[in-house]
């Protein structure tokens, strides 16, 4: 479990700098296809608030679940989780629900990482509420399920390497990418948290 965790956060950190880099020292636009280009141009408030806010909930969601930093500093675990859900999750969720409509890939994109945005906003919705209400077993159930979301951000780059090296077009492989990078992620998810106690989730 320790090791799986750890490449969990290797992924992340390693996305996160990629993201960080890509968007931050080179012209919007110069690593994805073409034909994204001009909708990326056309948005860049969008693209940079949805890429730098979901980089931040990559960096600290593995943080937050990280126990002895938990128990040893729940202050800092407080004050990350304001900060993943009210910048990484509320921003990064936002934005891209915007950009969905623009997505490359038509309708079936647009539903895709519209449904990931909408997805991504309600579970933190829920974990925050639950948080509040002083239920934090219900609050972490509710931010695995979350960052199974955010971790959309590493899958869609793990998916899109390897349509390309099955030679399949962008334009079939896009729009299916949509929804795996994030649908069996939520899957993953149900799967760990059913083989735990359950909750009342009313």
């Amino acid at each position: 479990m320790v090791w799986s965790r750890g490449v969990l956060a290797f992924l992340c950190f390693g996305v996160a700098g990629y993201a960080v880099f890509v968007y931050g020292f080179l012209p919007l636009g110069s690593v994805v296809h073409p034909d994204m280009r001009v909708s990326f141009e056309s948005h860049r408030a969008l693209v940079y608030g949805h890429i730098f806010a979901s980089t931040l909930a990559l960096v600290l969601g593995p943080l937050q679940f990280w126990a002895a930093l938990r128990g040893a500093y729940p202050a800092v675990h407080r004050a990350m989780g304001r900060v993943y859900l009210g910048v990484g999750v509320l921003v990064g969720g936002v934005s891209g629900l915007l950009m969905a409509p623009q997505a490359y890939g038509g309708l079936v994109s647009t539903l895709g990482f519209g449904g990931l945005a909408l997805a991504w906003l309600y579970s933190g919705l829920r974990a925050y509420r639950a948080i509040r209400s002083g239920d934090v077993a219900l609050h972490r159930r509710w931010m695995v399920r979350n960052f199974a979301l955010s971790f959309a951000a590493v899958t869609l780059r793990l998916w899109l390497p390897l349509s390309m090296g099955a030679r399949l077009p962008f334009e079939v492989a896009y729009p299916v990418i949509a929804w795996l990078c994030w649908v069996p992620n939520v899957m993953v998810a149900e799967i760990l948290l059913r083989r735990q106690r359950t909750p009342r989730e009313a």
